[in-house]
């Protein structure tokens, strides 16, 4: 995954007044000295020959690897623009984000945007992009030629797509064939799980460089090895046709599973499943960890703890742990309804997952203890609660390694 840093920029200054040279410096959240910038390669024509200075008017927060970026950036530069057209809410993001939860649409418009991207030797590939930032842009030494122009834009698509391959290799590293003939073991499960976590890395990288573009379905079905068109009929064939029945089908399915939805197991309530107070069936360790979370994050909402200046160790431990909250509903989501439907085996896997963010999440409370950033009252008890629900896991875990033997 490339590496986004937007939020933790302060400031920054890039010059390309040398034809074929990127220069810069970049400060960056609890970094005292800035990234140098030493890139091969020319900007877009709005900034080819300036130099520009930027400043993050926002408050920063620390980027979760900003440890592990190089100080000095050497390799080439991809795009840089400050002419890329992103859409900007109207109003603030918690109005905004509240008025997508009621299913509603928030007001917005097309700005620019600084597009910073480049491909480090050290890093791979590295971006910051924002609409917030206070520009100032110098007049052009020099100025590109149409030829110039065309062999830049060739340049950073071959960037693009040498980081594109590295993200194809580790795919196919990924790739798993299934066995026919038997349920998959917890193993075999991990496999398909990073497999699955290979294509997404993909799919989204491709989605935040192109998602924008009116071609961009074709774009990710080209780069995903989706695209068959070449082997489909023409329109109107009897493939075509098929589809629709398919969709069709699909389509009756989902109406019939939403009139009549499954029933849970009664012999299996306590146990397998709990019903919450609105009506809707969940595991009970899900529902412990995911209350736990969400407790403490409003008392933390509540003493102002989670602002944009807050603790980035206090995000950390509440967000894995409702992360491992997730991945214990995805592992044991179909227990309340068939036990034995669930391979024992998929299970297993998922809560290795979320027993991993959970550890996560301890290694977060560890340094909101060490730093006092919440209060000994509330982090013991918390820290207590990931051990007792970790007991959980790992009973769970021996249940299912049991019933797949």
């Amino acid at each position: 995954m490339a590496f986004r840093i937007h939020d933790s920029v302060v400031r920054g200054e890039i010059d390309n007044r040398e034809k074929g040279v990127v220069r810069g410096r970049i400060w960056l959240h609890g970094r005292p000295e800035p990234v140098e910038l030493e890139l091969r390669g020319n900007a877009h024509p709005d900034l080819a020959g300036c130099r520009l200075t930027f400043t993050n008017p926002l408050p920063t927060t620390a980027h979760a690897h900003l440890d592990s970026l190089n100080p000095c950036q050497r390799g080439t530069i991809g795009d840089l623009t400050v002419s890329r057209k992103v859409r900007v809410f109207d109003l603030a993001f918690e109005e905004a984000y509240a008025m997508i939860k009621r299913g509603e649409k928030p007001p917005e418009h097309l700005a620019n945007s600084l597009y910073l991207e480049w491909f480090s030797e050290a890093n791979g590939r590295v971006v910051i992009e924002s609409a917030d930032y206070r520009l100032e842009i110098s007049p052009p030494a020099w100025r590109l030629t149409p030829e110039e122009e065309a062999q830049r834009a060739k340049d950073a698509a071959a960037g693009f797509a040498g980081f594109m391959d590295k993200a194809s290799q580790a795919l196919e590293a990924a790739r798993f064939n299934p066995p026919e003939d038997r349920p998959m073991n917890e193993f075999e499960w991990e496999q398909a799980f990073r497999e699955s976590d290979a294509l997404t890395d993909k799919a989204m990288e491709l989605r935040a460089k192109y998602g924008d573009r009116p071609d961009f379905e074709e774009i990710l079905a080209r780069e995903m090895g989706w695209d068959k068109t070449a082997d489909q009929d023409e329109p109107g064939a009897d493939g075509d046709d098929d589809a629709a029945r398919d969709v069709d089908e699909m389509n009756r399915i989902c109406a019939e599973a939403e009139a009549n939805p499954p029933q849970p197991n009664p012999l299996t309530e306590g146990v397998d499943w709990v019903r919450e107070a609105g009506g809707g069936i969940c595991h009970p360790l899900e529902k412990r960890i995911r209350e736990g979370a969400v407790a403490l994050w409003r008392w933390c909402d509540e003493h102002e703890l989670l602002g944009e200046d807050g603790e980035p160790d206090l995000h950390d431990m509440l967000f894995k742990y409702q992360c491992c909250g997730a991945k214990c509903a995805g592992a044991l989501g179909g227990l309340p309804y068939d036990g034995s439907a669930r391979e024992s085996g998929f299970i297993v896997a998922g809560l290795k997952r979320a027993l991993g963010l959970l550890h996560e999440s301890l290694k977060a409370a560890e340094r909101v203890a060490s730093k006092g950033s919440l209060p000994a009252e509330k982090v013991g008890p918390y820290r207590e609660e990931l051990f007792a629900a970790r007991q959980e896991l790992l009973a769970l875990m021996k249940r299912f390694r049991a019933a797949g033997a």
